[in-house]
């Protein structure tokens, strides 16, 4: 059985009861019994997710992993897996959510995701990606298009002056 408070939490920042936000309590769930995952206060615990759905909500409420913070980093591969790095131990571990929901009527998905056991839901294996180096602090540069401050490290020069993305006209050939 799940701990009722912490869905409700994760339920409360997502906004609704999905099947989505099921896997990503679930994913917290098996992390805090795991490696006694805790909410991460600053960057404790990283997380590098390869999808972008309902199940991150969960991560950002129960483990604390963030953008803002710089702990939780996404990668768009489109895989339901979620990397974990605790830098203080060390240790890692990639989870894999490997049950196919779409044999299942969709009125019962939720329930198969909180209530099956954890070996139908995970595959376990190492990280798919090397521990990220913590977050840095980056200087602002004014743009000479727009004049809007953007972080030195996603400027382009052209001709010598600092031009954002946005503004910046790729040279493609």
């Amino acid at each position: 059985m799940y701990d009722m408070n912490k869905w409700e939490k994760a339920v409360s920042f997502h906004g609704h009861r999905c099947a989505g936000l099921a896997i990503g309590f679930r994913v917290c769930e098996s992390l805090t019994e795991r490696f006694d995952a805790a909410f991460s206060k600053d960057e404790e615990l990283v997380c590098i997710t390869e999808n972008d759905t309902c199940a991150v909500d969960a991560i950002q409420a129960l483990l604390g992993c963030t953008l803002g913070k710089g702990n939780l980093i996404y990668r768009s591969y489109g895989k339901m897996a979620f990397n974990f790095y605790f830098r203080e131990s060390g240790r890692s571990i990639r989870l894999y959510f490997k049950a196919d929901l779409s044999k299942l009527p969709a009125d019962t998905r939720m329930e198969y995701v909180l209530n099956a056991p954890e070996n139908e839901l995970f595959h376990y294996t190492d990280t798919a990606f090397p521990v990220p180096t913590p977050a840095r602090h980056f200087q602002s540069v004014a743009c000479s298009s727009c004049g809007e401050l953007v972080r030195e490290d996603r400027i382009r020069l052209r001709d010598g002056s600092p031009y954002c993305l946005s503004c910046y006209e790729e040279y493609d050939r």
